[in-house]
Order: structure tokens, then C-alpha cells, then sequence
């Protein structure tokens, strides 16, 4: 169920020292053993990656990796390779955390060692494109450490029959921002230098099944005439035109959302309906099919709720957009809110302390709402913690451990779990705030990524600068909790597959055996492996039973006959 669902054996390493081999839901620190294979063994879907850790043996100043390609019934299968990067955690996120280096960035192998001392451990990914035939593949990973000769890792790849959608079934919108970038690469937001960046960030959310709000946050031009909104529409679709018409990537995946950007061109009620009712239609005419919705106050307090209520009444005069609001179930919001959003501790009580106002589950919520309405969730501090470190009261830092989290120092199914949760929720999207929120700060993202009482709260990106990495150019550096993100969105992918050839009732206890709740997650990689098989072997035989597999190319339920 998506990259990181890595088959590799576990077993007792033998004297020779040599390069091992360990599932990526384990996070290598140093000081900790870890028991690892030999060799890799993957399963993955058509239109899935799938990625696994090597760890090298000893101190290592520099690594060279031969590039991977994996034989087969089809197509070479070629595989990515990073080198993963420590972050120095100095305050906890919680009672969850530990001080201590933390790995997070995955930068390329050959970028320069800032740490010898720290674990070398490689993050080796194999995509495989929806149309690859499926069967065995094999090859192997040759590294060199130093000036030790090379050693090979052999690597098999079993591509599965089945295939996922290209364009992910769960809708998100995470933020990002071209001024947030821009300062993070030191570079100014009007370059052309960049807005290259910007794409750069957004195609690689879109590549790990993200979609992303903000973008350059500028409004198209408006003017009005006889009350109608006439949009400057130019600037607007080169930036997210190829976000939203599949274009951007060979995949044809797409942004699943995209958020209606306010303009100040338009002062009163009646030309902010226009200009509303103008960025609908414009998608319609586009034919794009992202929800279009619109980003009310975020989070609002008591003070709020007329600005918001102001808000949603000048929306749903325009038709066509849903009026999207962070906030717990409150009376004096519920008919405001289109889709309520509430942070994700607001959906499972727990004993102890209650960390939201209203705690109602998914289905009680529902049942309160109209039927047209949305349920999404998002992560925040609510579920952590927003001052940092163990609270000294035991049961108020167990009311914040425990929850599925993004931070840095929190265990990997922690990170990845909300895939899971999203299917036995059956909640309809996800929300996340910021993926470059350090940037914005004054310190060194790559040293410090603490915000908001958390170890990577709002910050998924390094800023890869030609310094840090020895490269020509700038580009973004991906975290390990972005994979598990993706790997989690693969997982929801799975479960929902299986749904729709016909046994959501084995869907549904395969996730209850990985998240009993928000809260209550197996932490044990092997666990969540054995139940990747069990899903995987299902789906085998369904898929070979149902009428997808009888199809010309084998398309999956979404696709196109």
C-alpha cells in the first residue's frame, strides 16, 4: 500500500560487515541497531513507487552509487537514489519525541557529507509507470563507500497486475509559496529564477500525489463592467494550467483542488460575487476538474464568525464554489462552512484531557451537516502540542502523543497514517497549512525546523541551494515525511481499490488493524508489511477476476474506457 511497504526480509545479520537492507517505516538514528537483509525485495502497482533504506556500514566521508536498472518482462525499471540527511532535533516535539539527530532531508548521493558520524543511509525508490508490464524485475545497486570496493545490494521488484489512478482519489491542498521559496533559496520572488522554483515545488508535490493552494498567491487582473467581472486570465493559467489540465507530468496526474485566490480589485459584495462566479465559470470552461473551493478566515475566533459569515454569503451568491472552514463544529459557523475542516484530535475521543472543543466522530459530524456538505480534516499543533517538549503532566502529554503527525522526531507509521485514516474515516479530503514554513523564518531550515511546538510543523522542503548541495542550480529537497505523506495517499489508494472490485469489508479491517483511531497506530514496521501482503494478494485476485483486467491496457476503476 505505497512506497515504503518495502518487502525486505528481517533477519539476523552475519559477521561480515556489508550494506543492509531496512524497511523505510524504521527511522536509522545513530546509536540505535537496526537488523536488515542482504537484498531488497518490493511490491508495487502499476503507477506506484515503492522505496526501501540501505544502510552502509561505517563511518563514510563519501559514497558513490552505480544508477539501478531492474530487468524484466517489460520496460527497464530505473530507480532514484538519495542520501539521507540528519536534522539535530534540540527540543521535542512532545512526550512522542527524542533530542537528537533525526533523519529527514534526502538530498543526492554525491551532495557533501556535512556529518560523517552520522548513519550513511541511502533511500533508494522504483516507480513503475501505470503501462509497465507486470512480473519480476531484477537488478542490483552497486555502492561504493569510500575507497572500499563496490558491493552489491541485489534488488527484485515483483510489478503487480493491478494499477493506480495517476491523479490521487483523496483530495488534498497543502500550502506552499513562491515568497516563502524565494527567501528560503535567497533569491528575489519577481525572478524568473524563482518562478522556476515555484513549478519546481508544486510538480514535485503533484509527483508524491499532493495538491498544493497558494502557489504565487497573485489574483488574476480584474475589472468590472455593467456588474460583470472581465478576468485577465493570462498569468493565471501559465502558472496553474499545467497543474490542472494533467499536462505537467507524463503520468497525466493532476491537482486534485485548487483554491479561489481573493483580489482586492474587488471592493464591494456585489463585484467580489462577480468576480467569484468568474473564477467558476472559468473552470468550467476549462474543463478542469479540481474541487474549486474557497478558503475562509483561517481558524476563526468568536470575533470572527461575522467576517465569515460575510464571506460565505458572498460565495454561495456566485454558485458553484464550496466555502471551506477550519474550525470544530459551532453552531454559528456550521451554515457557513460548505466543508467544515476541523484538525484531526476533533474526530476520536480519548481518555484523559480532550485536546478540541467538540470532539464528534466523522459520523455524528456527518449527520449533523447538510448532505451536500464535505467533511476534511487537517493536522496541527492541537494534536501535538504547541509549546514544545514533554508537558510535565503526564496525562496531558499522553492527550498529545500518539496522534498520526508530521513532525521530524516521531516514529514513520506516525508520519504515513493518514492515508489509513482517511479510508476508515471515509472523511473527504485533507487539509495542511504550509510545506515551507521554516523558509520564511530567519534561521537555518537545515539546522532547525522547530515551529509551533513541533520538529517540522509546516516545513515538508529543504531548500536545496548550489552551497548545500554542490549543484549548478537550486531545487527542492524533499523530506522522508513528504515519501511517507505520498506513501500514505498509496495507501488509501489500495484500500479504495479494493473497495471498488468489491470487499471494502476486508478493506475496512486492514485499516482498523493499522489505526484503530487517530491516536492508536501500529508503530511496528513488520505489521504494517504483513498487512500490505494480505492487501496486496487480495487485490491480485480480484483484479484478475473483474472486468478491469479484461480491458485493453487494464484500466483502473477511474480511467477512461
Amino acid at each position: 500500500m505505497g512506497a515504503g511497504w518495502a518487502w525486505a526480509v528481517v533477519a539476523a545479520m552475519s559477521a561480515t560487515p556489508g550494506p543492509q537492507v531496512v524497511s523505510p517505516l524504521v527511522k536509522i538514528r545513530p546509536g540505535v541497531a537496526v537488523e536488515g537483509s542482504r537484498e531488497a525485495r518490493l511490491s508495487v502497482a502499476r503507477g506506484e513507487c515503492e522505496a526501501t533504506q540501505v544502510v552502509l556500514p561505517g563511518r563514510v566521508e563519501r559514497a558513490r552509487v552505480e544508477p539501478l536498472a531492474l530487468k524484466g518482462p517489460g520496460a527497464e525499471l530505473k530507480a532514484s537514489v538519495w542520501r539521507q540527511v540528519f536534522v539535530d532535533v534540540k527540543t521535542p516535539s512532545n512526550g512522542e519525541g527524542r533530542p537528537g539527530p533525526w533523519p529527514d532531508a534526502l538530498v543526492p548521493v554525491e551532495a557533501p557529507v556535512t556529518n560523517a558520524s552520522h548513519p550513511a543511509v541511502l533511500y533508494v525508490e522504483v516507480c513503475a509507470p501505470e503501462k509497465q508490464a507486470p512480473g519480476t524485475y531484477r537488478g542490483e545497486l552497486k555502492v561504493k563507500a569510500g575507497d572500499a570496493r563496490a558491493v552489491p545490494v541485489p534488488f527484485s521488484v515483483e510489478v503487480q497486475p493491478f494499477a493506480l489512478p495517476a491523479t490521487a482519489s483523496l483530495p488534498t491542498s497543502f500550502g506552499i509559496s513562491l515568497y516563502s521559496i524565494a527567501r528560503g533559496h535567497g533569491v528575489s520572488p519577481e525572478s524568473p529564477e524563482a518562478r522556476e522554483l515555484l513549478r519546481a515545488y508544486g510538480r514535485t508535490l503533484l509527483e508524491h500525489r499532493v495538491s498544493a493552494h497558494g502557489m504565487s498567491m497573485s489574483p488574476p487582473p480584474v475589472r468590472f463592467e455593467n456588474g460583470r467581472a472581465v478576468v485577465d486570465w493570462r498569468a493565471y493559467d501559465a502558472e496553474m494550467g499545467p497543474f490542472l489540465d494533467g499536462s505537467l507530468l507524463p503520468s497525466g496526474a493532476r491537482f486534485t483542488t485548487a483554491e479561489v485566490r481573493d483580489s482586492r480589485q474587488a471592493s464591494t459584495d456585489a463585484e467580489k460575487t462577480a468576480y467569484y462566479r468568474a473564477f467558476a465559470e472559468h473552470f468550467r470552461q476549462k474543463g478542469w476538474p479540481a474541487q474549486l473551493f474557497f478558503y475562509a478566515k483561517d481558524e476563526p475566533k468568536p470575533e470572527d464568525v461575522p467576517l465569515v459569515q460575510a464571506q460565505s454569503k458572498r460565495v454561495r451568491a456566485a454558485g458553484g464554489i464550496p466555502v471551506l472552514v477550519t474550525s470544530p463544529l459551532d453552531d454559528s459557523l456550521r451554515v457557513a462552512a460548505d466543508i467544515p475542516t476541523p484538525t484531526i484530535n476533533c474526530f476520536y475521543p480519548r481518555p484523559g484531557p480532550q485536546t478540541c472543543r467538540t470532539v464528534l466522530t466523522p459520523g455524528t459530524l456527518r449527520a449533523r451537516l447538510p448532505k451536500r456538505a464535505k467533511v476534511w480534516w487537517y493536522q496541527s499543533c492541537n494534536s501535538h502540542g504547541c509549546s514544545g517538549g514533554p508537558p510535565e503532566d503526564k496525562a496531558v502529554d499522553a492527550a498529545y502523543s500518539g496522534w498520526a503527525s508530521y513532525m521530524v522526531d516521531h516514529p514513520a507509521p506516525l508520519n504515513r497514517a493518514m492515508g489509513v485514516m482517511a479510508y476508515a474515516s471515509g472523511v473527504d479530503g485533507e487539509l495542511y497549512y504550509d510545506t515551507v514554513f521554516a523558509y520564511n523564518t530567519k534561521k537555518d531550515v537545515w539546522a532547525d525546523v522547530f515551529e509551533f511546538g513541533g520538529n517540522g510543523d509546516g516545513t515538508l522542503f529543504y531548500p536545496g541551494t548550489p552551497a548545500r548541495l554542490g549543484t549548478q542550480g537550486h531545487q527542492p529537497v524533499v523530506s522522508l515525511r513528504l515519501k511517507h505523506i505520498r506513501d500514505g495517499l498509496e495507501d488509501y489508494e489500495y484500500l479504495r481499490l479494493l473497495t471498488e472490485l468489491g470487499d471494502g469489508a476486508f478493506a475496512q479491517a486492514a485499516a482498523r488493524r493499522l489505526a484503530r483511531s487517530g491516536w492508536d497506530i501500529t508503530r511496528d514496521a513488520g505489521q504494517w508489511e504483513s498487512v500490505r501482503q494480505e492487501v496486496t494478494a487480495r487485490l491480485r485476485k480480484l483484479w484478475s477476476e473483474s472486468e478491469y483486467a479484461k480491458r485493453p491496457g487494464r484500466q483502473t476503476p477511474d480511467s477512461t474506457p
